[in-house]
């Protein structure tokens, strides 16, 4: 193949977070060749997160490719390229079976060596650089320079759907939304005690506080929030994400750790207030949400225990009045 592709396949099939650091990717793709044609490969329930970016010309997802014959469904899609953003074994071979012409991926993954006949070589493990610029890294076969951080904000791409009556009802009133997402899949969040003295502290006057989670979430966090406050709502297992994208693109703020919701809020420009543990791979250098009004705080910069690598529970002990003042710095 001679020249860039005029289909290319951005294949990134996992977590929801990924997801949206994935796409300044496909920002600076269109931006460097507009009419290269971007098709997304992702797990259906991050499907609603490229329905809604400008960029994405057609999405595909894994389980689509599960039910078929995916080889075909791979070569039927015309792409003359494909970049495995994250590495996915099978995806892999489908690719290299539907007789694509570029397959890009890691020479870390060893599948890769037999199935991909394009491989950057780079490590995420110990990288300062934020995980949307170590995805660029895929594209230098084709050219494209990754660009400095500041410039990742504008490649985002990310436009909220219209909100629907129960969403509308949310954000009724005229007092400003802060969305809190007290819970995480997987690591050490802030603190439900934090995240209530919070909601305690939040003036009644100035803002409505929404509390969302998935309906697991929710049986968790309504033992320990004061969800009975006036200014409170409760919406922990109502809405799908679709509905969570209008509400984030509706909403004035945002507050959580380093999850999906949270990178979501910030792409669609929500003074977005992450809470991050300095433990690598997860710390801001890496993981800070993008966007025109985006913020990590930390609790210690040079926490030693973060450093050692070892679990560490300092992202508890950032104070409750930092990220008040975030919130109602006018």
């Amino acid at each position: 193949m001679s020249g860039l592709p005029r289909t290319i396949i951005l294949s990134r099939p996992d977590a929801l977070g990924d997801a949206v650091v994935t796409l300044p990717m496909a920002g600076l793709i269109k931006q460097r060749s507009p009419g290269m044609r971007v098709i997304i490969l992702c797990r259906t329930y991050a499907k609603a997160v490229w329905d809604q970016c400008v960029h994405a010309d057609a999405v595909i997802t894994l389980e689509e490719l599960e039910k078929g014959d995916a080889p075909a469904l791979l070569k039927a899609l015309g792409a003359e390229a494909i970049v495995h953003v994250f590495p996915h074994r099978a995806v892999a071979a489908w690719a290299k079976q539907a007789g694509i012409a570029l397959r890009v991926g890691t020479s870390h993954r060893l599948w890769h060596w037999w199935t991909c006949n394009k491989r950057v070589h780079f490590s995420r493990k110990r990288s300062l650089l934020h995980e949307a610029q170590l995805n660029i890294k895929l594209l230098e076969p084709f050219g494209m320079a990754m660009p400095a951080r500041a410039e990742l904000v504008p490649l985002l791409g990310l436009r909220p759907p219209e909100p629907d009556e129960r969403v509308s009802r949310l954000l009724a009133g005229d007092r400003r939304v802060v969305v809190l997402h007290p819970l995480l899949g997987s690591g050490v969040g802030w603190g439900l005690a934090n995240y209530a003295e919070l909601m305690r502290a939040l003036d009644p006057r100035d803002w409505r506080i929404i509390v969302t989670g998935t309906a697991a979430e929710a049986e968790v966090y309504r033992k320990a929030l004061p969800l009975d406050l006036a200014h409170v709502a409760d919406a922990g297992g109502l809405l799908g994400l679709h509905e969570l994208i209008a509400l984030l693109g509706g909403c004035h703020a945002m507050v959580a750790a380093s999850t999906g919701p949270l990178h979501i809020a910030a792409a669609l420009g929500a003074r977005t207030i992450g809470l991050f543990s300095m433990r690598r791979p997860i710390f801001p250098a890496r993981w800070a949400p993008l966007g025109t009004d985006a913020h990590a705080l930390v609790w210690d910069q040079a926490c030693p225990t973060c450093a050692e690598g070892r679990a560490c529970d300092c992202i508890t002990r950032i104070p409750v009045a930092r990220v008040l003042e975030l919130l109602n710095r006018r």
